[in-house]
């Protein structure tokens, strides 16, 4: 005889299973790594730093 199964357990795992699909898919569609987001930000600083640098003071 063989041993019941439990169809919440079963119900459980498989939404688990499907929300992992979806966060791994979701992570090659739009992670990116630590050293990019922080490449990205030095860049952003980079450049407004140098648009800060060439601002003209008015006085008109």
């Amino acid at each position: 005889m063989e041993k019941p199964v439990n169809l919440n357990r079963y119900r459980k795992d498989k939404a688990r299973a499907d929300k992992k699909a979806r966060a791994d898919q979701n992570a090659v569609k739009f992670g990116r790594t630590k050293a990019q987001k922080d490449a990205d930000t030095a860049e952003t600083a980079r450049i407004k730093r140098l648009f800060d640098g060439h601002k003209q003071d008015r006085d008109t």
